[in-house]
């Protein structure tokens, strides 16, 4: 198979998970195969790290997926650098996010990293809150070798559309849908739900589509074709649509999330799934649909605490990690120990953030902290 039929073959499988996800690990498998590596997965944390979760996976040991979850993810240094990142944007942990020497050196790279051989990985953000961060990551092992050239474009090549996938699934709550029974299935959702045309005709429309419609303030129906009060949405809606009746490919970049604005300002997001191929194909014979097009109000684009914090008081990625160290580990025998350097490297760095921060004791540290996570609370 070419590199080109792999590609086409790949994203197929991609938004077919969309709509199943059973399906994530078999596209997770491809997806390595494709890019180059010895494991891959989708992940979310909380921006504070009080919890983690590893969504869809695959080539990863259970053993140590449960290990991160229940312990590691508070270990893993290039947390919270990782949220620096604008969304959908591919980076390597090393060095974009720490050095190799401070990684391998870390405790998360003795004890989580080393045992299972892995020295490198590529990921991107595909979703960031004021509260957690999803993660598309694909990494490399001793026998893949470090990330080359080769992965990093196709890894741009993929995380547009599994970014797409992950989102569309989200928005039906990860539920398996039969794609011959997709309009049934999902009158009962919450967002907007649209069968249309490559010309944006609406073939059919769910509960709330209809709501939105009939509301029209965000949406509009001329003629029977679904269209933006915005202008400029309403061209990227309809491009959108047109690239999607072309096949899975033609859609690239395009309508990964394409913005709404209602009369009263209020933000919405629309998501095109293709239906002209794999598994999705059966929901669009009864309607001769090209996409199928979710709705929905945009979450507010706030950004998380460490972003805050490291913005107001002007810290280096390694003034964070020992901030947050410091908060999920304890004093500066317990940060070296997990950092993987020296009690004096900890120290220079605290007397850093104490006259950055205006404060004197870790205790102050933690409280900071604290306060940029719940500002009204105590």
């Amino acid at each position: 198979m070419s590199e080109v039929e792999q590609f086409s073959a790949l994203i197929g499988n991609i938004y077919d998970a969309s709509l199943d996800p059973a399906c994530w690990p078999s596209v997770l498998q491809k997806t390595c195969e494709y890019v180059g590596g010895g494991s891959a997965g989708l992940t979310s944390q909380e921006t504070l790290r009080s919890t983690a979760r590893i969504h869809f996976s695959w080539g990863s040991d259970p053993h140590y997926s449960r290990l991160y979850e229940e312990k590691y993810h508070r270990l893993n240094p290039a947390f919270p650098t990782v949220l620096f990142f604008a969304v959908e944007e591919p980076h390597s942990i090393v060095p974009d996010c720490i050095t190799r020497d401070e990684f391998c050196r870390s405790r998360f790279g003795r004890e989580w990293l080393l045992p299972q051989g892995m020295i490198d990985g590529l990921f991107c953000n595909v979703e960031k809150s004021a509260t957690a961060c999803s993660t598309f990551f694909v990494t490399r092992n001793l026998s893949n070798g470090f990330a080359d050239d080769k992965m990093r474009r196709r890894f741009a090549l993929v995380a547009p559309h599994v970014r797409r996938a992950a989102l569309i699934g989200k928005v039906i709550d990860l539920k398996t849908v039969e794609a011959a029974a997709l309009a049934d299935s999902l009158d009962t959702l919450s967002a907007g739900m649209f069968l249309v045309d490559a010309t944006g005709r609406i073939a059919h429309a769910n509960a709330s589509g209809h709501r939105m419609l009939a509301e029209a303030t965000v949406l509009r129906a001329p003629s029977g074709r679904l269209g933006a009060i915005d202008a400029q949405a309403d061209q990227a809606l309809l491009d959108s649509c047109t690239a999607a009746s072309r096949g899975d490919r033609e859609i690239g970049r395009k309508g990964i999330a394409v913005p709404l604005k209602a009369h009263d300002g209020e933000r919405y997001v629309a998501h095109v799934l293709p239906l002209t191929s794999g598994a999705r194909r059966p929901a669009s014979l009864s309607y001769a649909a090209a996409a199928t097009v979710f709705v929905q109000r945009a979450a507010p684009d706030l950004p998380s605490p460490p972003e805050v914090i490291g913005r107001a008081f002007e810290l280096t990625p390694t003034e964070l990690r020992v901030l947050f160290a410091i908060v999920e580990v304890g004093g500066v025998p317990e940060v070296a120990e997990t950092l993987g350097v020296a009690k004096t490297t900890v120290r220079f760095h605290l007397r850093q953030l104490f006259d950055k921060t205006g404060t004197r004791r870790q205790a102050d540290l933690v409280k900071l902290v604290a306060g940029f996570a719940n500002p009204v609370g105590e």
